[in-house]
């Protein structure tokens, strides 16, 4: 459904063992929402489960969140944490966008 690569996985388990709110009571959420300058953004943040989200529990801690809409868009997408010149945060590669814009927080499809 969706991959992390390391650094990803390793900024994630920092950041929840960092803050008492995260510790062992949400995981960690992708998704997509309307917005951006190419139509579609990606969203990272933590958050409880629902009923209806698929999860993924990978070996190192890390369980991740994908709600039904945004599947549908995130689907075979690798997930990234990037630190450098530009700035830090996830980047997402997605095979299903069919543009992105020069920040790469944005996509249509």
């Amino acid at each position: 459904m969706l991959e992390l690569t390391d650094s990803a996985k390793n900024h994630i388990l920092t950041f929840s063992r960092d803050n008492a709110e995260t510790i062992g009571q949400k995981a960690f959420r992708v998704f997509v929402e309307g917005g951006g300058c190419s139509g579609f953004q990606y969203g990272f943040t933590f958050d409880e489960p629902h009923d209806d989200d698929e999860k993924v529990s990978l070996p190192e801690g890390v369980t991740v969140l994908v709600d039904p809409m945004s599947i549908n868009f995130l689907m075979g997408s690798i997930v990234d944490y990037v630190d450098d010149f530009r700035g830090a945060g996830f980047l997402v590669k997605n095979p299903n966008a069919s543009s992105t814009c020069s920040c790469g927080q944005s996509f249509s499809v």
